[in-house]
């Protein structure tokens, strides 16, 4: 496939100073890739080691390449950025052999904005690790840092019921017109940009900043734009900038850098950038001073320097061309077709096209391996059109799997580890990596992950409503995990015990995100010990069982028995744990062998 070119035909080599931007519509290369940034990275990065450039001088720099500090001295993460999600069989390849080659836990991490990070890197290995991804048009530009960090997507756009049309080539215009430009580059904090397929918003677009929704009006394609949403310790859902903004004009783009261009003047956010959030501007002037302020910029000189037509920078793939075709053969369950039908009713949804399916890919905790990144290229290459997607609950979607097929990936998967039943269900639990890595975590959220996954699959849960209750849990009220918006979610947190300190967890309840509606949880005014936490889990699900009326949903169920119920149902567990031999595992976070104690640094991304 040809690249797409933006100006003038360049000369020289792609990804030179002659010709830095390399803008292809091959699935996965989004970005464009520019060849100089690994050179100064290399030169920054030596410097800064060799105590030539000052520490906060650097730190900016590092971040804007996606190379972000860990709690760990001497060692990095990197977030790779991929844009809607999409990644292709070469870059998992690629994710495969970086990780064998320089991340010492052997596995890469898919994130709630569908990112992959990758966990204690030293500096100069995490140079030639970005170095390497680039050559498979993966890039970590502005995955960190006060820039717009990677667009999300809706996994099922282009292949969904319901969709107006496929948002994906103006995801990718968005993507390509704002890395590195100028106004991005540091602003008083991030910006988290999502576009949704359908008014289901699986993208969840009222918890970010700015979110695209599709709008027809009068046969021309736009979006319904949101602006000022966001978790954290102030979670807010977005309210509607616009009803309608253009697409194939550029008028979301203008919008959006008329919106960018506003908050980046904000200089009194810059004083706390804890809270400099364009959520923070909303709640103090509200949404209709903010759409005044942009009717008012639109109006400005530098409108007129700008080229917001989104044609050159679409990214235009077809999907369906490179479908497989009809197999002369295809495997059945035959003896097995009992794993096989609860996995399938589960995992693979049929798509609008006629004989195709979707295979939603379960990955625990988020965390693929080398082997299973291989294994993954393999499968996309033989059953699907080319790429997959990665979900925000920290998932994979392959897409165009032929329906007669669908067992075979089946099987393939489960040599992988990678066929379990159950996606997006109550035993596919979402966590952010807490102290694994992150300087703001408080507590092990991975390994309470895995503690309250073990419970919940012990429980045998078979009841088809309470399988769809959605927990999550983030290792500090910051919300990676976006444990605000599920049924039952919870945030790391401590308990003083004398001298001795417990590893906590606050839990919301109620929370929800499903069929576009976004509800923040009720926080409840209990602190669980993370021990009792799976427990808490336990307890909560099994009354919810007992005492729902007919049909009940978890959050009706929730609403009308009121949070009181449920602090009541555990407040012997949030008892205080006293200090004593027999209970010395309390004072143990769940997968640590040392006691626990809070040690918080200043995390990065208020840099």
């Amino acid at each position: 496939m040809e690249p797409v070119s933006v100006g003038p035909k360049p000369k020289g080599r792609k990804g030179s100073l002659e010709n830095p931007e390399v803008v292809e519509n091959v699935p996965g290369h989004v970005i464009p890739v520019l060849e100089r940034e690994f050179d100064d990275f290399d030169n920054e990065a030596e410097k800064f080691l060799a105590g030539e450039t000052p520490g906060e001088q650097f730190t900016g720099f590092r971040l804007r390449q996606g190379v972000y500090g860990q709690r760990q001295p001497d060692v990095q993460m990197v977030r790779v950025k991929l844009p809607f999600g999409g990644i292709n069989p070469e870059q998992m390849e690629a994710f495969a052999n970086v990780i064998e080659n320089w991340v010492p836990l052997r596995k890469g991490h898919v994130t709630t904005r569908q990112n992959i990070q990758m966990h204690h890197v030293p500096l100069r290995d995490a140079a030639q690790l970005i170095r390497e991804l680039g050559d498979a048009g993966l890039s970590s530009r502005e995955g960190c840092g006060n820039t717009v960090r990677n667009v999300t997507g809706d996994p099922w756009a282009g292949v969904c019921e319901g969709e107006l049309f496929d948002p994906t080539p103006y995801v990718g215009a968005y993507v390509r017109y704002f890395v590195r430009h100028p106004t991005t580059q540091l602003m008083p904090r991030k910006v988290k940009t999502a576009f949704t397929a359908t008014d289901e918003d699986r993208a969840i677009t009222g918890i970010h900043d700015i979110g695209f929704i599709p709008r027809i009006r009068n046969g021309v394609k736009g979006f319904e734009m949101r602006v000022g949403g966001g978790t954290s310790i102030m979670p807010r859902i977005s309210p509607t900038l616009y009803e309608f903004v253009g697409a194939d004009d550029g008028e979301y783009l203008k919008i959006t850098e008329a919106v960018l261009r506003i908050f980046d003047r904000q200089d009194w956010l810059r004083e706390n950038r804890a809270r400099a959030r364009i959520k923070v501007f909303v709640d103090k002037f509200g949404i209709d001073e903010l759409r005044r302020q942009v009717e008012e910029e639109i109006d400005g000189d530098w409108v007129a320097e700008r080229d917001f037509d989104p044609e050159p920078l679409l990214f235009l793939d077809d999907e369906e061309s490179k479908a497989p075709g009809v197999p002369a053969t295809s495997a059945s369950p035959n003896g097995d077709g009992g794993e096989f039908a609860g996995w399938r009713a589960t995992n693979v949804r049929p798509q609008r096209q006629e004989g195709f399916s979707t295979v939603e890919v379960k990955v625990l905790r988020g965390d693929l391996t080398p082997e299973q990144l291989r294994g993954l290229a393999d499968i996309t290459r033989r059953y699907s059109a080319g790429y997959a997607r990665t979900t925000v609950g920290q998932n994979l979607v392959l897409r165009w799997v032929r329906d007669e097929i669908v067992y075979e990936v089946h099987r393939a998967l489960l040599e992988l580890g990678l066929g379990n039943a159950g996606a997006q269900q109550v035993n596919d639990v979402v966590s952010c990596p807490g102290t694994d890595s992150c300087k703001l975590g408080i507590t092990s959220s991975m390994g309470l992950n895995h503690a309250v996954r073990e419970r919940v699959e012990a429980m045998g849960i078979t009841d088809p409503l309470t399988r769809r209750v959605h927990i999550k849990m983030s290792g500090c009220p910051n919300g990676c995990a976006q444990h605000h918006i599920a049924n039952i979610g919870f945030y790391g947190a401590s308990i003083k015990v004398g001298d001795h300190t417990i590893p906590a967890y606050v839990a919301h309840i109620g929370g929800n995100y499903d069929g576009g509606e976004v509800l923040y949880g009720e926080r409840l005014k209990v602190r669980l010990p993370a021990k009792r936490v799976p427990e808490a889990v336990e307890r909560w699900v099994r009354m919810y069982e007992a005492e729902r009326e007919d049909g009940e949903e978890f959050n009706a169920f929730a609403e009308r028995v009121g949070k009181a119920r449920f602090e009541d149902e555990v407040r012997e567990l949030a008892m205080p744990v006293e200090f004593r031999l027999e209970n010395m595992s309390h004072f143990i976070d769940w997968q640590r062998k040392e006691p626990f104690q809070v040690i918080r640094g200043e995390g990065e991304c208020a840099v």
